[in-house]
């Protein structure tokens, strides 16, 4: 598996994410308008002020050569829920080269580890089938759950104000995948 870090916003991190974002293939699957890098700073001072009051948790996506891939967030976090919803995105140049596994394994690790969460929702509008089938490759990830958390789809769909899928990963399900590559790494 890939090696990913994931660390806290910054603003010297706002230029790349704005290259990076800015590619048509990322850029119109995350539905964002024609942008500024004073978008991307102020987007970035957002999730830093949304994660001191506890409701986020953004991070950079850094490669092995420290180089930014991506970001990953946990948003509308609940604890009285013990849930909340992810979100990822990658450079259209790393894509195929395993990021998105290695950021979600590391990501979900700080909700169900850190967090205590019990459940993380990840949605998508379904236009977007490259986000769906990256999901759909995740062997710790539940799918199509709409009618088991028919809440949550609806404010997904309401949020993103298009028809869209459910998915969730559980946090019995991720730690049984972590002990199974632990042992695959003890081989």
């Amino acid at each position: 598996m890939k090696k990913v870090k994931l660390v806290a916003h910054k603003d010297e991190f706002c230029e790349e994410i704005f290259r990076l974002s800015s590619v048509p293939g990322v850029k119109d699957a995350l539905g964002l308008p024609d942008g500024t890098l004073d978008d991307t700073i102020r987007f970035s001072r957002l999730v830093r002020e949304e994660e001191k009051a506890g409701t986020r948790i953004a991070r950079v996506i850094l490669n092995e050569h420290a180089q930014l891939v991506g970001l990953t967030d946990l948003m509308f976090i609940d604890h009285a829920k013990k849930s909340c919803h992810i979100g990822t995105w990658i450079g259209q140049e790393y894509w195929g080269q395993g990021f998105n596994e290695a950021s979600k394994v590391e990501i979900l690790k700080i909700a169900f580890e850190e967090l205590g969460l019990s459940r993380v929702f990840a949605g998508a509008r379904t236009v977007n089938i490259r986000s769906q089938k990256a999901q759909e490759k995740l062997p710790f990830i539940s799918l199509n759950v709409e009618g088991e958390f028919p809440e949550e789809h609806q404010a997904l769909e309401n949020k993103e104000k298009q028809p869209c899928i459910l998915h969730v990963f559980r946090k019995e399900d991720f730690e049984v995948y972590l002990a199974d590559i632990g042992n695959l790494d003890r081989i």
